[in-house]
């Protein structure tokens, strides 16, 4: 789970969890515009880097992660 920088609407949602959607062995995401903390669910581990990537590719800023992704 992670923090995400300017977040605020249902477009913002649409563009995260489709940029996330897109990476190897995602299976699940939610996006809580709200609070600004986004859950990805997965096979098996997804790098940092991967994910840091693609919010940055959907024009938000990852700002700071609640859990390691790896655990």
């Amino acid at each position: 789970m992670f923090e995400v920088n300017g977040m605020t609407c249902a477009h913002c949602e649409r563009a995260i969890t489709a940029e996330l959607a897109e990476l190897r062995g995602v299976t699940g995401v939610d996006v809580d515009t709200g609070s600004g903390w986004v859950r990805v669910q997965a096979e098996a581990p997804v790098p940092r880097e991967e994910i840091a990537r693609a919010v940055d590719d959907a024009g938000y800023e990852l700002e700071s992660w609640l859990v390691r992704p790896d655990e």
